[in-house]
């Protein structure tokens, strides 16, 4: 894992979101499901994706959520990322989804969030709701995959 000032020397344009030990990403935006979607035979079909409204966004009890972070990110070759919830919205029965983020990988960040309590949730855009942590991978390629962004 990285510490602070390797932090800010590969990732400037998250400055004012470095913490000791990894990057605090912001909520931009929060889509609905709006239509089927599936992965047979290696072949992907994501769903179609209804925006809300923002700057507030009222999470529904037990409904998932697709949402990006505010600013687009370049993890370079020879490190890669993995992103864990903020504490807060554990503690509020609200689950952040992730996957590991690559060497190499360029673009804006998806998670999926859910709500597992029984009362709606409210959220501003803007909010902290991972903390990505860096670590060193050596030998490594990088991400040449379906979901590279430019930026």
């Amino acid at each position: 894992m990285l510490g602070e000032k390797e932090l800010r020397r590969l990732f400037p344009e998250f400055e004012d979101l470095i913490q000791p030990a990894g990057i605090d990403l912001r909520l931009d935006e929060v889509f609905e499901q709006a239509s089927p979607a599936s992965l047979l035979d290696d072949k992907k079909r994501l769903p179609e994706l209804r925006r809300l409204k923002p700057p507030i966004y009222n999470l529904k009890p037990k409904k998932a959520y697709l949402v990006t972070v505010d600013r687009k990110i370049k993890i370079p070759k020879g490190y890669a990322m993995i992103y864990l919830p903020r504490s807060t919205l554990l503690r509020s029965f609200i689950a952040v989804h992730t996957a590991l983020g690559d060497p190499g990988f360029h673009g804006r960040l998806r998670f999926l969030i859910y709500n597992y309590g029984d009362f709606e949730y409210k959220i501003k855009r803007g909010e902290r709701i991972a903390q990505a942590i860096v670590f060193k991978v050596k030998g490594s390629g990088e991400y040449n995959g379906s979901y590279q962004e430019p930026l």
